[in-house]
């Protein structure tokens, strides 16, 4: 009788929020609190075990209007995101980076954080980098710890994908500095830490983890036209040592970002993610002519994307996050 009664529920409530885009009553933050990570999980303020499934913006120098708050909140009322991100470009030389041009960089991605509040989804302020700037990157993550650390809907990505040319020992060095500068404000809220080679050398990283600091998490990325078993199997070397782990960085075609979507290789990284407990966010929310970039040119920059305005990969990347979340949404109203 319980098993059929959530049947029952879980279907009411699927119709109910595919049948309407306009339920407002998806409030991940007041469903699950305060983030802490336990052993290798994810967990909410109770410490239950929990997943975070969203979509990351595009970099922000690139796509800027769309960080805004009708994306933000279209995206946790429609798609279903319990998590969002931000992801700042700080390159040398980019237009409009943080590194050219902070005032902008620190106005789209606050825009972003503050409407992420507002609407109660957790955000990831993503530090988007592929090289060191240790200062700059403690100065940006100490400001916004003062800023926006008291909300438990703050997560910080300290450095998006660290290259081959970087060393676990070189980013841990890093990863250090700046954690000990968000700790200085923010004593509690989740830490991303980037992982060598693009995020998938999370095995190096599982036999010397950072120690001394609590709520910390490392990246893993994936493309899954790309990455296939290989890196499944490295993964799970790194998760039999109980490395937290979570995909900042994920989707279904080839790490360029284009090519063709290999959509069976992609469910298969998402029932092993699923299968393991690993929260997962797709990229991107863009209007590039690339496979990886969800909306077409002629879709709003606020939201309110109809099916005829969503790429195959954003329609991929809907369909899981939705049915997902959904699932989660039914089991946490039935505990």
């Amino acid at each position: 009788m319980k098993y059929l009664t959530f049947v029952i529920v879980a279907l009411f409530f699927f119709c109910s929020v595919h049948g309407s885009a306009r339920n407002n009553n998806w409030e991940p933050v007041k469903i699950h609190g305060q983030l802490q990570v336990k052993g290798r999980f994810l967990c909410n303020g109770q410490g239950d075990t929990i997943f975070l499934r969203g979509v990351s913006l595009g970099w922000h120098n690139l796509w800027p209007r769309f960080y805004n708050k009708k994306a933000v909140k279209w995206l946790k009322d429609d798609w279903k995101c319990s998590v969002i991100r931000a992801a700042m470009g700080a390159y040398e030389g980019v237009e409009d980076g943080y590194l050219v041009n902070p005032e902008f960089a620190l106005n789209c991605v606050e825009t972003v954080v503050r409407a992420s509040i507002k609407e109660n989804v957790y955000v990831i302020i993503d530090w988007h980098a592929h090289d060191f700037y240790p200062e700059l990157a403690k100065q940006f993550f100490a400001s916004m710890a003062r800023k926006y650390g008291k909300n438990p809907h703050i997560i910080y990505e300290i450095f998006n994908e660290p290259t081959h040319e970087h060393s676990w020992e070189r980013i841990k060095k890093y990863a250090e500095e700046v954690i000990a500068e968000i700790r200085k404000y923010d004593p509690d809220n989740l830490i991303i830490v980037g992982t060598p080679s693009w995020d998938q050398h999370v095995d190096i990283v599982a036999n010397n983890p950072i120690v001394g600091y609590e709520n910390i998490m490392y990246s893993l990325h994936f493309y899954a036209a790309s990455h296939k078993e290989e890196l499944r199997n490295r993964v799970a070397k790194a998760l039999e040592k109980d490395l937290p782990l979570f995909v900042t960085e994920c989707a279904g075609m080839e790490h360029t970002g284009d090519g063709f979507l290999d959509i069976p290789e992609w469910e298969k990284w998402t029932d092993f993610l699923e299968k393991n407990r690993i929260s997962w966010v797709n990229w991107s929310i863009s209007n590039k002519n690339e496979t990886c970039s969800m909306i077409l040119p002629r879709g709003s920059y606020e939201g309110g994307w109809d099916t005829e305005v969503i790429k195959p990969a954003g329609q991929k990347s809907r369909e899981l996050i939705r049915f997902y979340n959904t699932v989660d949404k039914v089991y946490e109203n039935l505990r």
